[in-house]
């Protein structure tokens, strides 16, 4: 299993950034299960157990919400949705919120895809996609003047300064 480049992200964009380029080549955590348990892992989702049905249904949410992210509209997304849903509880602790699925497998999926909807409710101009062409990632700008452009400053952000100097400098 591969390390992805981008991690920490809220959990929706986190499934979102399970895809990446490596050496011009698109990588996807979830070509085997061991990714898509690491994944859920991560994340303490339930479905281990069940990944390869929790696969299908975490790839067609990451599908739905990337094209959303890029452009489309959220038809797709609003499927993944339909799926489930919250109850409002009250325990011995206090309040709660129940994740209430049609299917097991549908959980995982869409809690990431409701956590998406939250923040793009809470900061949409905040959701960017990585300004190096060739980068597929996206990112939630929590720097305060809102002004980060890169996945990470170390790859796509060195590599940009980089390109810059050559071609300043070449004859």
């Amino acid at each position: 299993m591969r390390i992805r480049p981008l991690r920490g992200e809220p959990m929706g964009l986190d499934l979102v950034d399970t895809v990446w380029m490596e050496q011009g080549r698109l990588i996807d955590q979830f070509d085997d299960l061991d990714g898509v348990r690491a994944w859920l892992a991560d994340h303490d989702l339930p479905g281990a157990d069940a990944a390869e049905r929790a696969r299908e249904r975490l790839v067609a949410a990451r599908d739905a919400m990337r094209a959303l992210l890029g452009g489309g509209g959220p038809d797709r997304l609003n499927a993944v949705l339909d799926h489930g849903n919250r109850r409002p509880r009250l325990g011995e602790a206090g309040p709660y919120e129940l994740v209430v699925v049609d299917a097991p497998e549908w959980h995982a999926a869409w809690t990431a895809a409701a956590d998406l909807v939250r923040v793009l409710g809470e900061r949409p101009e905040r959701v960017r996609k990585c300004a190096n062409p060739q980068c597929v990632l996206w990112f939630l700008d929590v720097s305060k003047n809102g002004s980060r452009r890169w996945c990470s400053m170390e790859v796509c952000g060195n590599r940009s300064k980089v390109g810059r100097f050559n071609q300043r400098h070449r004859p």
